[in-house]
């Protein structure tokens, strides 16, 4: 029980320091909150052109699609769609070789990371996630819930996604001991998550069988899923069956990151010394 407390207060401490590390770039904050308030105004109005021609396009009336631009931009850094993440310095240290030193922490590698990427995402909904709305809100009108539970539903989608999002990322990480460069493999998972997320588009107005595809892979838990939460459209069971399905690719690609894990301590190499 004492080693599973202190355990827990090691990586609470490893979320505390992480997020404290990304409230110093204060600059950094407040000019990403710009660019994504920039491309929120540039994407709603694209979605209203859309939804004139198009009403009811994907079962989202127009107010509902333009709240998703907004929540898009607000999840945006929180699930590192675009980079920005632990992953690149993960790379690195494995890329040098002081990985090996990581390794030799009386604590779990991947527990470690997730910690302090989750601590990075707290950070990011609040310093680069709540500004972008609420301009959103200044400018449109937006399908914000009066409930507050189903603020409570939608923060709680966030932060499985998170862990998702996470799950994923360090997977990518990860084939820089074979790779010992992940910048391809990070780039196509970045293009991938862009698309199969619903950042550019919501994944229900993809048609047929891309649609179905799009919306069982794990990239939707990102940011399809919370906005959905949000906009009400799972309640009940099928609120339930949506948790469901975000744990159940967290669980699925956590697995797979430790057994990757364990494959690939077996095999450290050590560049440069």
């Amino acid at each position: 029980m004492r080693v599973r407390t202190g355990r827990f207060r090691l990586y609470a401490a490893v979320a505390r320091g992480s997020f404290r590390r990304y409230a110093t770039y204060r600059v950094a904050t407040a000019a990403g909150v710009f660019t994504n308030t920039v491309f929120g105004l540039i994407l709603a109005y694209t979605y209203i052109a859309l939804w004139d021609e198009r009403p009811g396009l994907g079962g989202y009336d127009q107010e509902q699609a333009i709240t998703f631009v907004w929540l898009g931009q607000a999840l945006l850094t929180v699930m590192a769609l675009m980079g920005g993440g632990f992953e690149g310095e993960l790379i690195e240290r494995i890329r040098t070789g002081d990985i090996a030193v990581d390794l030799y922490r009386p604590a779990d590698l991947q527990a470690w990371w997730l910690a302090s990427d989750l601590g990075r995402a707290l950070f990011q909904l609040l310093g680069r996630g709540i500004v972008p709305v609420a301009a959103g809100a200044l400018v449109f009108q937006l399908a914000l819930p009066a409930d507050p539970l189903r603020w409570a539903a939608f923060l709680l989608a966030v932060v499985f996604g998170a862990v998702v999002s996470f799950a994923l990322r360090f997977l990518v990480a990860l084939t820089a001991f074979w790779l010992l460069d992940g910048a391809g493999v990070t780039q196509v998972t970045m293009l991938a998550g862009t698309f199969f997320s619903g950042m550019l588009l919501p994944l229900n107005v993809f048609p047929g069988a891309l649609g179905e595809v799009a919306r069982a892979l794990p990239w939707s838990a990102l940011l399809q899923v919370p906005a959905d939460v949000f906009l009400g459209r799972h309640t009940g069971l099928g609120l339930l069956r949506t948790y469901v399905f975000q744990l159940g690719w967290a669980a699925v690609l956590l697995t797979a990151g430790r057994l990757l894990q364990a494959a690939a301590t077996r095999r450290v190499v050590v560049q440069g010394g």
